[in-house]
């Protein structure tokens, strides 16, 4: 059964919370990540990239401790505060098109090693001991893992009567969207809290396989020194109905030597092809295929549709055993430099200006996959194929940060 912890949090001042927290570091271009470094300077980032003002360059262990020193000083001049006991966050995001309310907590180191926190991504192992050596030399975690429980009314009826009350912070960032936290302290709150948790037989990792990876392989080198913040990790509780899925689409490079007429030829072995001239298609529904190729868009819609288990019934598995392993001879999927992956959250119109543009030959667009699907895998153990799925939400830096 899954076990959660309410822990004592790092946060932004009240006054200086839209100030303080950021988008995740890589999703800023350069112009960007100057412009907020140069006039912010309250923002997280500072904390993230110390080196900035002196623009230097320099090793992952002097860089990693320059980002703890950041952060200390930051709590000294009291931009970022402790809680004094320890708490839970109920935390909904307001974008353009959606809402997302989930809760924030620590998450059992225990529990992931034993299945009960499911997987369904591989992880790299380089990224994983890079991201355990920075949380060990920073000394804390501001990215929450973000994990998925099954639809649950009496959680439910709690959350929709918790927004009711006074929020801790009400804020909007520089994307419009609208952010709300509300802190839960009450401890027969926290204790009823514990109790729905662990009344569930799984939870499922929809981002974040990495992160928690890497708190593991933490947990697994220090856990001799008892620092019982080792024994979990912060996550981010939303339930599977309030997930957002995109797809990844792929854009390739060439066509492996064939000619458009002559791969057009091959495609139509396994899919029924239909040229959309100009229109601007996408898959409705599962085993259907885009494709934008010399100025025209087809569909591909898969003529055998018996699979024997989930994995091999995934539409980025069908497309990759189909067509980019064979046909366009791209064998690895995360380093073969002929392929690359755009989201779904991109318009279909993106594929198009970047193939007449000549930058690519081919675009794929994928259906997206279903939280079904993903559970299926995850729970036989299966792994699904890199760049697969797209999640929202994505969740900000500095707002809540747990210390390690």
């Amino acid at each position: 059964m899954a076990t959660i912890v309410p822990f004592k949090a790092v946060r932004p001042a009240r006054d200086k919370v839209s100030l303080v927290t950021c988008r995740s570091y890589d999703e800023y271009s350069p112009a960007e990540l100057a412009s907020q470094l140069d006039y912010n300077p309250f923002s997280f980032l500072h904390v993230l990239n110390p080196a900035y003002i002196n623009q230097q360059k320099l090793s992952e262990n002097v860089r990693f401790r320059s980002v703890h020193n950041r952060y200390t000083e930051f709590k000294h001049e009291d931009v970022l505060k402790q809680e004094n006991t320890a708490v839970f966050y109920l935390y909904e995001i307001q974008s353009k098109n959606n809402v997302y309310t989930g809760i924030i907590a620590g998450t059992s180191i225990e529990d992931y090693q034993n299945n009960i926190i499911k997987k369904h991504e591989d992880t790299l192992p380089y990224r994983v001991s890079y991201f355990k050596d920075y949380m060990h030399l920073t000394g804390f975690n501001t990215e929450p893992v973000l994990i998925t429980y099954p639809e649950n009314k009496d959680l439910e009826n709690w959350i929709t009567a918790r927004k009711q009350k006074r929020p801790l912070y009400l804020f909007s960032s520089l994307n419009r969207d609208k952010h709300t936290l509300w802190r839960i302290k009450d401890e027969a709150e926290i204790q009823w809290l514990q109790e729905q948790f662990g009344a569930m037989p799984s939870l499922y990792i929809a981002d974040g396989h990495h992160r928690s990876a890497s708190s593991e392989l933490l947990y697994d080198e220090q856990k001799e020194k008892g620092n019982a913040n080792l024994d979990y990790f912060m996550s981010f509780l939303i339930a599977e109905k309030d997930l957002k899925i995109y797809e990844f689409n792929r854009l390739v490079h060439d066509l492996n030597g064939h000619s458009a007429k002559e791969f057009l030829s091959l495609l139509s072995k396994d899919f029924v092809v239909e040229n959309r001239h100009l229109e601007l298609w996408k898959p409705s529904k599962k085993f259907e295929f885009g494709m934008y190729l010399q100025g025209e868009f087809y569909s591909l819609t898969l003529k055998d549709t018996t699979f024997s288990d989930a994995h091999e019934a995934l539409d980025a598995q069908i497309l990759y055993i189909k067509v980019l392993q064979p046909l366009l001879g791209i064998e690895d999927l995360r380093n073969d430099s002929r392929i690359e992956y755009l989201p779904g959250t991109k318009p279909i119109t993106s594929i198009k200006e970047l193939v007449d543009d000549g930058l690519y030959t081919v675009g794929f667009t994928l259906f997206p996959a279903s939280i079904d699907e993903i559970k299926a895998l995850a729970d036989n153990n299966q792994i699904m194929p890199p760049k697969s799925t797209y999640i929202e939400p994505k969740l900000r830096s500095g707002l809540v940060v747990y210390e390690l």
